[in-house]
Formats: structure tokens, C-alpha cells, sequence
């Protein structure tokens, strides 16, 4: 029987067994694997890897392991340098654009508040999420670890917290999105552009105190929604700036 050493590191060991984390693991197999399989054996899903050198050398997810190999893997956001240099995964699109699973809807809600792309509906199954994250090269934000685990999922992350403040937190960070926060730009209802739209153009739809006392308006281009500068939007920006002042 064939028999390797696998260490996991840093964030990584939050999917690893606790008996298991945080020390080299002896593991023996008795059949041919990628080191991709090996690693999603420990329930560790593809995405939240950076890189992988076996016996001192990057490697991608297709290499073969052999018998004696000793393997390291490192989180994506906690990567060392590793000669030569392995890209596990094409490079992310920047700002990424996100797909969110059923459970996160509120997360969801917060990142379009600050004006990001993050598609979800609560009726999405996991192979829908899969599909729309392989084919519009979104990322995947779930606390689902199996879904992660689906092939054709690229990009994706699991969210640690069960708050949503707190999960808006840690996907700002993990992300480094501060820089392209942009309240008041997306709809919080559809994932649509807002654009601003002449009061005369809307007025026949306000209620006659929104009438009365608003003057700037926004119209989603997607769905026809309608927002106002009420103290709503103060909220939000102060919500905006909180999120910006915890960068460090």
C-alpha cells in the first residue's frame, strides 16, 4: 500500500478534521489519484487552494500522486512563493462578480448594497449556482462545502460566519474589494444597474410625502424599481464606511 505525508495550512485546516489539523498527516491508498481527489478526500474543496508543491515543487491539480510523496497546500489567500509558479485556476476578473447559494440571501442583500455584482434567488439549486459561476466566471460564496467541491466550479469560497454583517466582513477581506465599493448602485432587489432618472419621469408613481420632500431619484434598469434619497441611504453609506474603516 502506498503511502504519502499531507500537511494542510493556515485557513485550510478549517475543513480538515480536528483530529487532523494543524500536523503533517500520514496517509496510506491503494488506488491512483489526482492530487485535486486526495486533497477533496480531507473534505478540503478545490477553490480555496492557492498552491501545491509535492516534495518541494508546484504542481497543478492533474499530477498524479506517487508513493512517498510529501505534500503541502496552501490556502489561495495565504500562498508562498513556489518555483516555478503553478496558476491552479485562470486569473479572477476583477472586481469579481459573485453567485450566492440559497442559504446566504442576506449577504447577498448587503454586497449590492455596496454595489456589487452578486446574483441569487432562493430557489437556486446547487447545480444551477454551478452552472451560472462556470459560465459567467462568477465566484461562488456558499457555506456548502460539497458545492465547492463540484468540478466545473472555478472560483468560489466558503463563508466562515453564520452572521451576515460578519460574512460581508470576511468576503470584503478575502476579496480586497474596498477599493470598488460604490453604494446606491445596484438594486437590492434584482442585482440591476441603478441609473438616475428626472423626478418629472417618476412622479406619477411616489407616494405624494416621497412626492412632497424627495427630489433625487433612482431607477433600476432591470426590474423599474425606484429609490430615493431617504434616510435609508444615510444608513447605507454609514454602513459603507464602517466596512472601509475595518479594512486593516
Amino acid at each position: 500500500m502506498a503511502q504519502i505525508q499531507i500537511c494542510f495550512y493556515s485557513t485550510l485546516n478549517d475543513f480538515v478534521a480536528p483530529v487532523l489539523s494543524n500536523q503533517t498527516i500520514v496517509h496510506r491508498f491503494d488506488r491512483k489519484a489526482s492530487v485535486k481527489d486526495m486533497i477533496e478526500s480531507f473534505n478540503v474543496p478545490h477553490p480555496e487552494i492557492g498552491q501545491i508543491p509535492v516534495n518541494g515543487t508546484a504542481v497543478d491539480f492533474d499530477y498524479i500522486v506517487q508513493d512517498g510523496d510529501n505534500i503541502a497546500v496552501y490556502p489561495a489567500a495565504a500562498s508562498p512563493a513556489v518555483s516555478p509558479q503553478i496558476r491552479l485556476r485562470p486569473e479572477m476578473p476583477q472586481p469579481p462578480a459573485f453567485v450566492v447559494d440559497d442559504n446566504l440571501g442576506k449577504l447577498a442583500r448587503y454586497l449590492r448594497l455596496l454595489g456589487f455584482d452578486c446574483l441569487y434567488r432562493n430557489d437556486y439549486h446547487d447545480q444551477e449556482v454551478a452552472r451560472i459561476a462556470n459560465k459567467q466566471q462568477r465566484t461562488v460564496l456558499t457555506r456548502d462545502r460539497a458545492l465547492l467541491q463540484r468540478k466545473i466550479i472555478v472560483y468560489g469560497y466558503f463563508v466562515r460566519s453564520d452572521k451576515p454583517k460578519l460574512q460581508t466582513r470576511e468576503v470584503l477581506h478575502r476579496f480586497n474589494l474596498y477599493a470598488w465599493i460604490k453604494p446606491f448602485t445596484r438594486c437590492t432587489h434584482c442585482n440591476g444597474l441603478l441609473a438616475a432618472v428626472d423626478k418629472q419621469t417618476v412622479a406619477h408613481r411616489l407616494q405624494p410625502l416621497t412626492r412632497q420632500y424627495y427630489n433625487r431619484f433612482l431607477l433600476c434598469r432591470d426590474c423599474n424599481r425606484i429609490y430615493w434619497q431617504g434616510s435609508h441611504c444615510e444608513r447605507i453609506q454609514y454602513l459603507a464606511d464602517q466596512f472601509w474603516s475595518e479594512k486593516e
